[in-house]
């Protein structure tokens, strides 16, 4: 029971017990604390058993020792073992323990690698799932603004059109070209070394010009496109970001959509199909090489082959991929520039994730056209 002369605190021993004597308040918080901390540092008695019984005044200081001490989920049972305590003593030790963090928390759950694993790859996946829907609403949004501009003939951007064709465009066709060339006459060389051992070596020609009609031409012009253009053009709409500038447009009521992206997207959709085009009749000329000179295969019998064996579809096939890759190439390179903040760093990484996005993507849509085109026979 509550003495009603003052006496300073103390924390007793007794037959295996401890008891807690005194005024436990702010007065002799910190004697009490050190008391405490030697016991603990000792061999002490179970702190579970505590005996109230010569307590003295109580305040919140000191019920937050005796809290510690025993610690909260005793002191919240201290109705059943310090029943003669007072009410007011009893709401009170039970206040500060129920606000005290317990100490039976649960250990830190240990994962195992493999669970570790999966969660990296779930967190890879989520986040392509997020880059996929935010790819899908901003091509509605180009297709939606492009319908809207090509209603209207006095808002197209012709200059900055022939510009970003001549910067897309024109300045690639060598890289391209050399590119390509190089390529067919490796696929020649390797062609060859496999036909020549069942005497089928005329074969090569078939080789090297339906693998660049239907697929190496577009693809690797594609490809360089990406590596290219679309990292040009996020570091260009990433700077523009950068310094405000977008933000400056939009005060004046201008579109950043018309300004920006769509002339990028036609300058590509125009670019790359001219591109493939040259990296087919490139990639032919590489594989001419070769057959002329390692093969024995006259030029004139090479372009003959061509002409007899052929068919124009399959360069069609080819060129009809081009604007899709060229539209998703531009798509991707404007949203990772729209995505950048405001630093160097970030502008570096969208600039790095839009070149992979659009090599990644190019190579799985052709992939989808090549078993698509299987399937229909074409």
């Amino acid at each position: 029971m509550p003495q009603t002369a003052p006496r300073p605190g103390n924390l007793e021993q007794d037959a295996g017990r401890l008891r807690a004597t005194g005024d436990w308040t702010l007065p002799n918080h910190q004697r009490l604390r050190k008391t405490i901390g030697q016991l603990r540092r000792g061999h002490a008695p179970d702190t579970q058993d505590l005996d109230l019984e010569e307590l003295g005044e109580l305040d919140t200081s000191g019920a937050v020792l005796l809290v510690e001490l025993i610690g909260p989920e005793r002191m919240l049972e201290v109705t059943s073992w310090a029943p003669d305590q007072p009410a007011e003593r009893h709401a009170l030790l039970v206040a500060v323990a129920g606000a005290m963090p317990h100490s039976a928390t649960l250990p830190p759950r240990t994962r195992s690698p493999a669970g570790v694993a999966l969660g990296e790859i779930g967190r890879v996946i989520e986040n392509l799932a997020r880059q996929q829907v935010q790819l899908l609403g901003f091509i509605g949004l180009t297709l939606s603004s492009l319908v809207a501009v090509l209603l209207m003939p006095w808002r197209w951007r012709v200059t900055a059109l022939v510009a970003h064709i001549q910067q897309t465009g024109l300045n690639a066709i060598p890289i391209v070209a050399l590119l390509t060339f190089l390529v067919g006459a490796v696929v020649a060389f390797l062609g060859a070394t496999v036909l020549r051992d069942f005497g089928a070596t005329i074969f090569t020609v078939n080789l090297v010009a339906y693998s660049f009609l239907r697929e190496f031409g577009v693809l690797l012009a594609a490809i360089m496109l990406a590596g290219r253009t679309a990292s040009a053009f996020t570091a260009q709409i990433g700077s523009m970001k950068a310094n405000e500038e977008i933000d400056a447009l939009r005060a004046q009521g201008l579109s950043p959509m018309e300004l920006l992206v769509l002339p990028r997207v036609l300058a590509m959709m125009i670019s790359l199909p001219i591109l493939a085009f040259i990296g087919m009749l490139s990639g032919i000329a590489g594989g001419a090489m070769v057959c002329v000179l390692a093969l024995d295969i006259p030029l004139t019998q090479f372009l003959d082959i061509l002409q007899r064996d052929i068919p124009l579809r399959h360069m069609l096939v080819g060129l009809g991929k081009a604007p899709i890759f060229a539209f998703l190439i531009a798509v991707i390179g404007c949203l990772e520039g729209f995505k950048a903040s405001g630093s160097a760093q970030s502008v570096g990484e969208h600039t790095t994730s839009s070149v992979v996005q659009s090599i990644f993507m190019v190579i799985l849509i052709d992939a989808l056209a090549a078993m698509f085109f299987m399937e229909m026979g074409w």
